[in-house]
């Protein structure tokens, strides 16, 4: 089956969890990643009950924090 990864072809023999997916694409940070599955946010507590299915397609996403440390006087 194919998916769509972040823009890029992802070919997998069956289909997986949200976790077990993670697991197999290297994810970077998988304790840190949001997901999307077809343009919608899978809650991380439903991550082992969704399943990746052919045709989705598939965002990573990293929300960073940060800022200046320049204080305005």
């Amino acid at each position: 089956m194919k998916l769509k990864v972040n823009g890029n072809i992802v070919e997998l023999e069956k289909s997986l969890n949200i976790n077990d997916f993670l697991v197999e694409v290297k994810a970077e940070q998988p304790e840190y990643v949001t997901v999307q599955k077809n343009g919608e946010f899978i809650q991380r507590d439903d991550f082992d009950k969704i399943f990746v299915e052919n045709g989705d397609e598939i965002e990573f996403l990293y929300f960073m924090g940060g800022g200046s440390d320049e204080i305005d006087k």
